[in-house]
């Protein structure tokens, strides 16, 4: 357990002070008086602690005296049929079926929850039990996790990638009562582990045809008709017997360092920072601009849920449903013709457009290339001086030019041209991706969060941003910075309602991540800068502590190469217990449009790289292991200038290798984010990792030339 006690703080409050709400729950006076922690799990009564791990558990909301953390709390149910009666003929949700796109209002889309809870609760389903989801983002996955909370269950999404081993683990942990999967290849997952989860009853398959009829297995039709006339008299009574500080969502962590958490969501989790979230992004309600989204985000991650569900419900928006290939091109297509006001993308989403673009851009001609320099100079020039200045109250005139022969091309192009917050998040991004948007006059706004905060901590806005950081607070939550460093990094800790409630079933696992004040240490590093924006600098966990007993985050190294060495995809810093940093590399390839596996060719930008280097490589096996001198020399000489600006001969990277693949989802290096799973990593390449220090003494390198008696002196003196 983490005691507050002795912390060196540096706390950051967005409180509106003196915007009070004509209703108020005061649940505790101050959000920084100590909350005393039960000495077991046996509370004195539900509600009166910030924490709980019982499936049944109420905690207290982090509620305050005015401002937005005085906002009345809400269940899912509230909060929806206030858009309904608000927003009920406009729509929610749309759809493509075929080529036509089909649309559901929010009168259609409420309906069709309550029908899915009656249909729910006819199955067997019991309170507080999980109703696991698992498949591509379509309106039966929102009436399906909406339908279950509103019946007294559990919303639980399942990975699409996850094992049949995996599926089972998350099911058994939700004692799930009913698994919604998506088609024949998700539902064999399930049919392979059904003997040994003794809780289930029903499965229901929302998309195709059954292959095969088998007892308590439902087409999405069939479970739908269940419910349809059913009397209303047993889910009003669940509905009106729900309270906002009980759990209704779970959300399972990836479980990159262990087996995977339940982490508990309240329903004033959902809705609070929902609200909290719109009002600070000013989303425009639907009477006066419907704001558009379009899902295609892993429904299972808080982000999409956030983003996709209960953002647009806030405001009356709708959310379109891309394809379910969309990572594998007809992202674009949907995007084209949705054109959402609204847009977040992984940084790997963005990435490949840059890709793509730089690509088309190298065929064009001499002169349109020459205008489209010209252009971005000028764009990124403008949005750098307007970050500095908040806004400029006139855009220059060569602004305004490239706007109408650049900008508004490129954004039409991209199915941009309404979009008004380009988001990216979930994963670090690198200030080269950055900058290439905000020269072509497209802003990306980083926002920063996690499961435990019901997504978003901080945003970017359009008037507050600053490249690679994520934002400031969101108002009525607030950042400490947790044992800072002389230069102001130390553990990003969160407090506010969108802390959840705790991980199902794991009291210790939520004693570490709660304090005994009932802050939510992040187990991020990071810093406020003097405007309170917030930067992330690496995480705990993948500090590297050299043997020299040097503590080094390896993201800035790892974005510094790929930011020199435009053709690396990919970089893992090693250096943990060793005597000096080595480094992974992989090239950018080419991706298997049906396996999202990384294949052998490089990308169109890889080999223009390649031939303005002098080399002809056009595969990843041309180059890896230092098959091609001249690329391997233009990364050494990239290297060099990393290691240049290192702050200690520590810092400096003095081995690497490229690897013969990038890294994947599919591969198992990447995470469903595209987070880097750095300990699946290190197993993987374990012989090439081990390779770089066969060497007993520190390499000598013209980066390193330090002897053995200077490597002992480091150790000696903690360098």
């Amino acid at each position: 357990m983490r005691s507050s006690s002795h912390m060196t703080l540096d706390y950051r409050s967005s409180c509106c002070d003196g915007f009070v709400f004509p209703f108020q729950t005061v649940l505790q006076k101050s959000a920084y008086s100590a909350t005393p922690r039960p000495d077991s799990l046996s509370l004195p009564a539900k509600g009166t602690e910030l924490w709980t791990t019982h499936r049944d558990g109420e905690v207290k909301l982090r509620m305050g005296e005015s401002g937005p953390e005085a906002e009345p709390p809400l269940t899912v149910n509230q909060m929806f049929t206030s858009t309904v009666q608000r927003f009920g003929n406009y729509n929610a949700l749309g759809w493509k079926d075929g080529e036509q796109w089909k649309t559901m209002t929010y009168n259609e889309y409420y309906k069709s929850c309550r029908t899915a809870a009656k249909s729910f609760l006819k199955l067997g389903l019991e309170r507080y039990h999980g109703v696991g989801i698992l498949g591509f983002n379509s309106a039966e996955w929102f009436i399906a996790d909406i339908g279950a909370i509103l019946a007294g269950g559990f919303a639980v999404g399942i990975y699409t990638t996850n094992s049949s081993e995996a599926c089972q683990y998350v099911a058994e942990n939700c004692q799930a009562n009913i698994l919604v999967v998506e088609n024949h290849k998700q539902l064999q997952k399930i049919l392979q582990v059904q003997d040994k989860l003794p809780h289930l009853k029903a499965i229901i398959q929302y998309k195709d045809e059954l292959k095969e009829k088998k007892p308590n297995l439902y087409t999405w039709a069939e479970f739908m008709e269940l419910g349809r006339d059913e009397p209303d008299a047993q889910l009003d009574d669940i509905i009106s017997s729900q309270k906002p500080n009980q759990c209704c969502t779970l959300i399972y962590t990836s479980g990159t360092t262990g087996q995977p958490k339940g982490v508990m969501l309240s329903h004033d989790n959902l809705t609070w920072t929902a609200f909290a979230t719109g009002r600070d992004v000013s989303l425009t309600d639907a009477d006066k601009l419907q704001e558009v989204v379009v899902s295609y985000l892993p429904l299972s991650h808080i982000a999409a849920q956030m983003i996709d569900i209960w953002l647009p419900m806030i405001a009356g928006g709708v959310t379109y449903f891309a394809q379910p290939d969309a990572l594998k091109g007809s992202l674009a297509n949907t995007l084209r013709e949705i054109r959402p006001t609204a847009f977040m993308g992984v940084p790997r989403v963005w990435e490949k457009m840059q890709e793509k673009m730089k690509s088309i851009g190298a065929k064009s001609s001499t002169v349109r290339r020459k205008v489209a320099s010209w252009a971005k100079d000028v764009g990124l020039q403008t949005n750098l001086n307007k970050m500095d200045n908040g806004s400029l109250s006139r855009k220059p005139l060569n602004y305004r030019l490239a706007k109408r022969l650049v900008f508004r091309k490129v954004r039409k192009a991209l199915g941009l041209d309404r979009c008004t917050r380009c988001y990216t998040g979930a994963a670090p991004i690198t200030k080269d991706t950055l900058e290439f948007f905000l020269s072509l006059d497209i802003p990306l706004f980083e926002l920063y969060g996690m499961s435990e905060s019901s997504g978003p901590h901080t945003i970017s806005l359009s008037d507050a941003f600053r490249l690679t950081s994520c934002g400031k607070v969101i108002p009525g939550c607030k950042t400490k910075i947790f044992n800072p460093d002389a230069d102001g990094n130390g553990e990003i800790c969160f407090w506010g309602r969108h802390v959840f409630m705790g991980y199902l079933n794991m009291p210790d696992k939520t004693e570490e991540a709660l304090d005994a004040d009932g802050w939510l240490h992040s187990g991020d590093l990071g810093k406020h800068d003097q405007d309170d924006f917030l930067f992330i600098t690496g995480r705990i966990k993948e500090l590297i502590i050299t043997a020299g007993g040097e503590n080094i985050p390896p993201v800035p190294i790892e974005d510094a190469v790929k930011e020199v060495v435009p053709l690396i995809s990919n970089a893992m810093l090693i250096g943990d217990k060793r005597k000096f940093l080595s480094m992974l590399l992989t090239i950018k390839c080419q991706v298997n449009n049906e396996t999202g596996a990384p294949e052998d060719e490089l990308t169109p930008e890889a080999v223009e790289l390649c031939r303005k280097l002098g080399s002809n490589a056009t595969r990843v096996s041309e180059i890896a292991g230092g098959r091609d001198r001249v690329v391997h020399t233009a990364i050494q000489e990239g290297i060099n200038r990393v290691n240049e600006k290192a702050t200690s001969n520590a810092q400096r990277i003095q081995k690497w290798t490229v690897l013969e693949k990038d890294f994947s989802i599919p591969g198992g290096e990447l995470g469903p984010t595209m987070k880097l799973k750095r300990p699946v990593v290190m197993k993987m390449y374990k012989d090439q990792i081990e390779n770089f220090y066969k060497e007993v003494l520190t390499p000598t390198t013209p980066d390193n030339p330090l002897p053995c008696v200077h490597f002992l002196v480091n150790i000696c003196l903690g360098f």
